[in-house]
Parts: structure tokens; sequence; C-alpha cells
């Protein structure tokens, strides 16, 4: 497998005017304004990964039997870069991500890209982009790299091509409900993921599957819906897109154990490094929905908190089902939740020494 590629880049015909770009940056939201350029590896069965070129954002062009659009082979990653202080940019464990990608596409039976390629095409997209980080409170630049099997044809194997992708999007707030903690819908009717299938990769089709219970959590009123396990429908799980914590009186802190359901979150991981340097007991069980009703309404459950790239930590207030629900705590943000979302948001932004090397910069 090649380790190392060039990549070639492209002068864009048309950038963003610089006062079109300064004035998206104002407000950008999440994941809707999108940077001047893209990141683009071909891979075929005969050359490998060839081709790599940093090029002007644009529509692709695919067969209509492209088996992304028939079979699904699709997976994708999410990570942000951020400015420090000092001008200079950063990335938050990459090398994460790129392992994580790799396990993704070992599931979808597609070929893995080398890490150190992963990393350098996330680089040469923020270098290219490097106007486009918005400097709102919280802003960052968010990179979405993606693979997709591009060869055409109608029959049920992995394809023989692939595109591999990296788009970026100046990005602000994830949650929009301005509410200092999250509402959840507990899903009941509804899974996210099953044993033996692709729930530990991130692929789109664990989120398409996700669509109907969030929409239904967010017409009633809530910011996202939790799933339990589908064997015995009691086991909490994950969120539509984040990993779940819990926060006890005795100072302790839970998290349901990574399996092939639930994905294997890049800031869970931090999370329960840092709580750990915090001289917590961190425990990686089980967790029912009937236990986390009856400890939060006797205190001895006193925080919880959802994790992970997007939103990075936010509080969980309140809990809600078709006959029943509770609130955490006052129903606001807790206070070591708040602390160990300040000390990883200092590691990211360079406030803070990084101790466990997380921080890429450049």
């Amino acid at each position: 497998m090649t380790e190392t590629l060039s990549f070639r880049h492209e002068p864009h015909p048309a950038p963003t005017p610089a006062a079109d770009r300064e004035a998206k940056l104002i407000d950008p939201g999440f994941g809707k304004t999108f940077s001047d350029h893209m990141v683009v590896i071909d891979y075929d069965l005969d050359r490998g990964w060839h081709d790599a070129r940093v090029t002007a954002l644009a529509p692709l062009s695919l067969h209509p039997a492209a088996a992304v659009l028939h079979y699904a082979q699709e997976i994708f990653e999410g990570l942000k870069a951020y400015r420090l202080d000092d001008g200079s940019s950063a990335m938050f464990r990459p090398d994460a991500n790129a392992r994580r990608f790799n396990a993704s596409a070992r599931r979808l039976a597609m070929p893995e890209l080398p890490e150190a390629v992963f990393i350098e095409s996330c680089k040469a997209l923020v270098q290219a982009d490097k106007d486009w980080f918005p400097s709102l409170e919280g802003g960052s630049f968010y990179l979405r790299p993606f693979m997709v099997a591009t060869e055409a044809f109608l029959g049920v194997r992995p394809a023989h091509t692939y595109r591999y992708m990296v788009i970026g999007a100046a990005s602000g707030n994830y949650f929009k409900s301005g509410s200092p903690a999250v509402s959840l819908w507990v899903a009941q009717d509804y899974h996210r993921a099953g044993p033996g299938g692709t729930g530990a990769a991130k692929c789109g089709g664990n989120y398409a599957s996700s669509l109907v219970p969030t929409g239904e959590a967010m017409a009633a009123g809530h910011d996202q819906v939790i799933f339990l396990d589908s064997s015995e429908k009691r086991w909490i799980e994950e969120l539509g897109g984040m990993n779940v914590f819990f926060v006890f009186a005795d100072g302790s802190i839970q998290t349901p154990p990574l399996s092939d359901t639930i994905l294997h979150g890049v800031t869970r991981d931090s999370i329960i490094a840092l709580a750990r340097e915090e001289g917590l007991t961190v425990r990686e069980a089980p967790y029912a929905i009937d236990q986390w009703k009856a400890d939060a309404e006797s205190g001895h459950l006193i925080e919880a908190f959802a994790c992970g790239t997007a939103a990075v930590v936010a509080p969980i207030g309140k809990v809600s089902a078709s006959d029943y629900r509770f609130t955490i705590g006052a129903g606001g943000p807790g206070q070591l939740t708040g602390k160990l979302k300040d000390r990883l948001v200092a590691i990211q932004r360079g406030l803070a020494p990084d101790a466990y090397g997380w921080v890429h910069r450049f």
C-alpha cells in the first residue's frame, strides 16, 4: 500500500471574493458554509491510491450505476481544525480519525488509506482554505473526509474503484436550540444498530436509519434521540451521532462499553483520559434506561452529557419517552461536565498543555 502521495494543487478559477467570504463567516452555522477547495484521491485495483490533488470545490460526476448509489459503499469521518493564538493551525487527534476511517473501510470492504495520507489530505485542505476560519467564539473549521465506491456495475460485490475526498466547512455551534442543556427522546420502536452490523463503522447508512426517530424527537420538542440496544431494548447505547456519559454523586462516571453497535468516539476516548487524569473512577459498563431514570430521581445520578466532534460536550438536562420523563439534576449544565469540556477545548485550541500529543500543529 502506498504510504505517501504528492498532492497536486490546481488553481481555483473563481474563489469566493473576500467580502462575500467574510459575510458568510459572521454566522456560518454548522456544516453548511463550505470553503473553496476540496481534496480528491482516486483508487483502482491496479494502481492503488493515485492522482492526489487539491482542487476547486465542485459537484461530482458519477455514473448512474456507481456502486455507492446501489450498495451503499460509503464511509466518512469528522474532525476539526482550529486557528491558534499564534496564527498557526492545528487539528485534534487526526491520527485517531485515520485509524477509525480504516476500521470503517475494512467493515465496508473498501480499501484502506494510509494514515499519513489521511492526515496530509486534511492538512492540505486547511492550508488551501486558511482564510475560512470563523472568528466567532467556539468557531472552527470542520473537516469531512469521505470515500465512495465509483465503479459502474450492478452486482453485489466490493467495487474495484473508489474516490476519497475531503471537504471543509466554517462552523459555529452544533445545537441550535440555545438551551443550556439538551433534551433527549428515547427511541423505543427504532434501533440504531444490531450485533454483527455496521454500528461501529462510520457509514452513511447508520445515520440514515436514525433520521426517522430523530425527526420524531425534534417534532416533539427535543434536541436529539437516544437509542437502546436492539436485543433487550433496555441498555443505553448512544445518541444519533454522539456517545453518552453519566456522572454520579460519588464522583464516578460511566459510559456504555464499546461494541459492534457503538461508534468508537474520539471525543469519548479523550474524555475518559481526562477524567482519569482528574482522579475520577471511570467505568465502561452497561447502563439500563430504567436505572438511569431511578438514579436521576433519587439524586444518585447528578449529571449526564453527550460528546462528539461536532458538539464536543453537550449537557443533558431532560429525558422523555412515550410513558415517562425525568430531569437530570437541575436540568442544566453540571459542574463536572463543564470542567471536562473546558479542559478538552483548552487543549484543542492550544490554550493548555497537551500531555497526550493530541494536537497536530502546522
